[in-house]
């Protein structure tokens, strides 16, 4: 009987130490996520990846408002897509402009509908982007799948520009990748960089894009957000359908094509390839 006992402490110890380390586990993985463990995850994802066909150059103007693009891949889209034009599209009047296509349009906050003196066609919609067909303080929005259908542009391919003030995050989450897989370019400002859900997000996008460009928006630079720089990030997504990666090849930032957003401002950029 001794004997047992001097076996069965030990053995008893065990298991009581294998409970304590599962509890203090599901503790830790069920603490959220503070906010600097999110900015590091979401840095990691937005690491750009060259490609071996894509021939990079700005659209848009010199300054905020301005994309990089694959220039050479533009070509077979079927429709464009403008969300958050605030007055002014200079991106959209370019892209219709070289494509010949009418640049769909949206804004809910500002009515105003621009024009384009270089032969390009807007078609503007007072309505905004979101996760779900709603109104809000008397605001239309509804999803990108539903824009999308209500234009007839189901199953064609699409260039689409986003710069919707935090919005972006949930719309595209809420998107199907079937809808998202029509896209062949996708450049965007993403707005805030510690959202639980944002490394997600991108993720979700990189499942159907290669994401090759990462420029920071100077207006807002800000200390204290290691690693960012800034709390708006603008990026480019090329459909992995059209876009050949380059895994021998680091991308190198800034590009030659970048420009700060407000020229009167100081810059942030991260170089990175050097």
């Amino acid at each position: 009987m001794h004997e047992r006992r001097n076996w069965l402490w030990p053995a008893v110890a065990i298991l009581a130490l294998v409970a304590v380390a599962f509890v203090v586990t599901s503790v830790v993985r069920s603490r959220p996520a503070s906010p600097v463990d999110i900015r590091r995850e979401l840095m990691a994802e937005l690491h750009p990846v060259a490609l071996k066909n894509c021939t990079l150059a700005r659209f848009g103007g010199p300054g905020d408002g301005g994309y990089l693009m694959c220039a050479n891949l533009l070509a077979e889209a079927e429709g464009a897509y403008s969300y958050g034009i605030g007055g002014t599209d200079d991106w959209g009047c370019e892209i219709g402009s070289r494509l010949h296509l009418p640049v769909h349009q949206y804004d809910c906050f500002n009515l105003s509908q621009p024009t384009c003196n270089d032969g390009g066609r807007f078609v503007f919609h007072a309505e905004c982007i979101g996760p779900e067909t709603a109104t809000i303080e008397s605001r239309p929005f509804d999803t990108l799948a539903s824009q999308i259908a209500k234009n007839g542009h189901a199953g064609k391919r699409l260039i689409v520009k986003m710069d919707v003030e935090g919005a972006e995050w949930e719309s595209l989450l809420a998107t199907p990748d079937a809808v998202l897989a029509q896209i062949d370019q996708l450049p965007m400002e993403l707005h805030g960089v510690d959202g639980r859900r944002f490394p997600e997000l991108v993720r979700k996008l990189k499942r159907t894009f290669h994401l090759v460009h990462r420029h920071f928006n100077n207006m807002a630079c800000e200390a204290g957000l290691d690693p960012f720089p800034a709390r708006a990030v603008q990026v480019l997504f090329v459909n992995k359908r059209i876009g050949i990666a380059d895994p021998s090849v680091e991308p190198s930032l800034p590009n030659m094509f970048d420009a700060p957003d407000y020229p009167e401002r100081p810059d942030c950029q991260q170089p990175i390839g050097r």
